[in-house]
C-alpha cells in the first residue's frame, strides 16, 4: 500500500496526546467530585451516568479521527492499466546559460526571467511534448521530449551558469543538438524555440539552421537583454553577487542584446522572432503562433494509474461518529434513585428533607 498524501499521516502522533488528556481530564473530574461531599453519597447521585458508554465514546472518537487521517493521505493499491492516444506537437528549448544570462536589465535576471517562461510555456502547451537542450560554449540535452511536465520543472529549476563551465555562445552548436532530440519516426510537427542574449559567429548558427529548416523543423527565437545592456554580475559559490566582470584593460563588461543573428535564423527556420519583455507578452505572442501549428498523434502509450481506497476509511471513520453519537449519555433504569441518610430522602425526582423540626 501506498500513500499520496504521507504527510497527513503526522497528524496520527496526536492520538496519544489525546489519550493522556481524557486520561488527565478524568483525574481532574475525579478530584472535583472528592471535593463536593460524601464519598458514597456521590457515587450513588451519578450512579445512572453511562461512564462505561462514554469511554466506548472515547474510543469511537480516536478510532473516527485516525480512519479520517489515512483517508486524507489517500491510500493507494493496485493498479490499472490504460492506451491513451495522445496528440500534439515536439517542442525543443534550447536555453543560454552563459554567464551574460545573470544580466539583470530583465528582472531578476535574464536566466531566471527566462526559466519562468519556460515553465509557463509547458503549463500552456496542452499535452505538446517539450524537451530542454542547455548551451553556452557547449550544448547537450538537459531533458528528453515529455510530457511529464512535473519532472521537467524539477529539471528546470537546477539548471544555472554553472550547468556548462565552457564559456561562450554556441547557437550553432545548440541547434544542431536539438536536432538529434526530435524524434524522427513521428509525423507530428517539430518545433524549436531557442532563448538568448548572444550572436554566434563560430559555430555557423546560419547553416545549422538551413540544417534543421531542411528536415521540417520551425524555428522561433526569443531575444533577451536589452540593446543598452547592462554589466555581468561575478558571483560566489553560493551565488552571491561580488563584482562585476571587466575586460583585460579594467572597463566593466557590458552584455547586450544582439538581435540580427536570432532574426535571420527564425527567417530561414519559417518561424518568427521575439524581443524579451517584463510581462513576458511576448510568449503569449509565441503559443498564438504555435497553436496555428497542425497536431498529429504523437503515439499511444500505456499509463498505469494506482487505485485510490480513501472511501472505505472515510465511510470506517464516519460510521464510528455516528455510533459514538448513539451512546447514551446514562444508563437505562426504571427505578427512581433513593438514598438515605440522616433522615434526608434524595430521589431522582428532587431532594425533601424529612427531618423533625427542631
Amino acid at each position: 500500500m501506498t500513500f499520496a498524501k504521507p504527510t497527513f499521516l503526522f497528524f496520527l502522533i496526536l492520538i496519544p496526546a489525546f489519550i493522556l488528556f481524557f486520561v488527565w481530564a478524568n483525574a481532574q473530574r475525579k478530584g472535583a467530585l472528592a471535593k463536593l461531599g460524601d464519598r458514597h453519597l456521590i457515587e450513588r447521585l451519578s450512579a445512572q451516568v453511562n461512564w462505561h458508554g462514554r469511554r466506548w465514546q472515547i474510543i469511537l472518537w480516536l478510532t473516527a479521527f485516525a480512519f479520517l487521517v489515512i483517508a486524507l493521505a489517500r491510500p493507494q493499491w493496485g493498479a490499472e492499466v490504460r492506451e491513451v492516444e495522445q496528440e500534439g506537437l515536439q517542442v525543443m528549448v534550447a536555453l543560454d546559460v552563459s554567464e551574460s544570462m545573470l544580466a539583470e536589465d530583465l528582472k531578476p535576471t535574464r536566466l531566471e526571467q527566462a526559466k519562468l517562461e519556460i515553465s509557463d510555456l509547458m503549463d500552456r502547451l496542452n499535452g505538446d511534448e517539450i524537451g530542454l537542450v542547455l548551451f553556452s560554449g557547449a550544448s547537450f540535452i538537459q531533458f528528453p521530449l515529455t510530457t511529464d511536465y512535473n519532472t521537467a520543472r524539477n529539471y528546470l529549476d537546477s539548471v544555472g551558469p554553472g550547468s556548462i563551465s565552457r564559456p561562450g555562445t554556441a547557437i550553432g552548436d545548440a541547434i544542431r543538438t536539438a536536432m538529434t532530440g526530435f524524434d524522427p519516426n513521428l509525423d507530428s510537427q517539430k518545433v524549436l524555440v531557442i532563448i538568448t542574449d548572444g550572436e554566434d559567429h563560430e559555430t555557423d548558427p546560419i547553416g545549422a539552421a538551413q540544417a534543421a529548416a531542411e528536415e521540417g523543423i520551425i524555428i522561433y527565437t526569443i531575444g533577451f537583454g536589452t540593446p543598452e545592456g547592462a554589466p555581468v554580475p561575478e558571483t560566489d559559490e553560493w551565488g552571491n553577487v561580488v563584482g562585476y566582470k571587466q575586460d583585460a584593460q579594467g572597463n566593466t563588461v557590458i552584455s547586450r542584446l544582439e538581435s540580427g543573428t536570432l532574426e535571420e535564423i527564425a527567417g530561414i527556420g519559417h518561424g518568427r522572432y521575439f524581443q524579451a519583455s517584463a510581462d513576458g507578452s511576448e510568449l503569449d505572442a509565441l503559443l498564438a503562433e504555435i497553436d496555428t501549428l497542425q497536431r498529429t498523434q504523437l503515439a499511444n502509450r500505456t499509463e498505469t494509474k494506482m487505485i485510490e481506497r480513501y472511501q472505505g476509511f472515510l465511510f470506517l471513520a464516519i460510521l464510528a461518529l455516528v455510533l459514538a453519537e448513539l451512546i447514551p449519555d446514562r444508563s437505562v433504569s426504571r427505578k427512581p434513585l433513593s438514598v438515605f441518610r440522616h433522615g434526608s430522602r434524595i430521589t431522582a425526582h428532587g431532594l425533601r428533607n424529612t427531618e423533625a423540626a427542631q
